[in-house]
């Protein structure tokens, strides 16, 4: 699936990733639907239409991921209505183990999220994910969503990478198009993002597992790299 011999660097995404997609989803299409129901006095199926016209009119773009935006467009305290379903926000299977064999075996780990910074520190506070990898990039930071070429020349800016000897690891084939057309070797497609949804169909062209445990007999077969040791 992976040759794990020739990377030096993992990039990983974190929602539908590292994290059940579930949470997201849930807020999204749940929670903040009936929460604008009740603000603007709404039926909720109303409420819901109305929503999602207005955020698949931003689809593709680094509005899409702000919650900064969408509080200002709704009028509304997305991060506050977010904290209020924070429960939900949970690991996917295997990962801590993933992410502790890629330690292990001296592996450069960096978080490329499209999540804002604001909700972003919210998952890390509730999952301790940022002390399991070595670094966490936001694309608010830089300006551009992923699925942006220019989104990677600005990574690469940030955090210096061998094309070469670096894996993408995202539940979006769009965001793995993306960095496909910028020049990472290795493209990794996480199949099952949610855990409360059936599973996406597989990529004709981008190897796809549903759960980290596919691949890490293989990964854990691999000597660790002159560094680590």
């Amino acid at each position: 699936m992976v040759n794990w011999s020739t990377l030096d660097t993992v990039f990983l995404d974190m929602d539908g990733t590292l994290l059940d997609l579930h949470f997201d989803n849930h807020f999204w299409l749940e929670h903040l639907p009936l929460r604008y129901a009740q603000k603007n006095n709404l039926q909720p199926q109303v409420a819901k239409q109305q929503l999602m016209a207005l955020i698949m009119a931003q689809r593709g773009s680094l509005n899409w991921y702000c919650t900064d935006y969408w509080s200002n467009q709704l009028s509304m305290d997305i991060n506050g209505l977010k904290a209020e379903v924070g429960e939900r926000v949970s690991y996917r299977p295997h990962v801590r183990a993933f992410l502790s064999s890629l330690r292990e075996r001296g592996l450069y780990t960096v978080i490329a999220t499209n999540c804002h910074p604001d909700p972003l520190a919210m998952k890390l506070e509730r999952t301790g994910l940022d002390t399991l990898v070595d670094d966490i990039v936001s694309s608010h930071q830089l300006g551009k969503p992923k699925e942006d070429p220019a989104f990677w020349q600005a990574l690469h800016r940030v955090t210096p990478y061998d094309r070469s000897r670096t894996l993408m690891v995202d539940d979006s084939f769009p965001v793995l198009e993306s960095a496909a057309k910028a020049g990472i070797a290795q493209l990794l497609a996480v199949l099952a993002p949610d855990s409360q949804q059936p599973a996406n169909r597989a990529h004709p062209q981008i190897t796809g597992i549903h759960d980290f445990d596919e691949v890490l007999p293989q990964l854990q077969k691999q000597r660790p790299l002159p560094s680590a040791g």
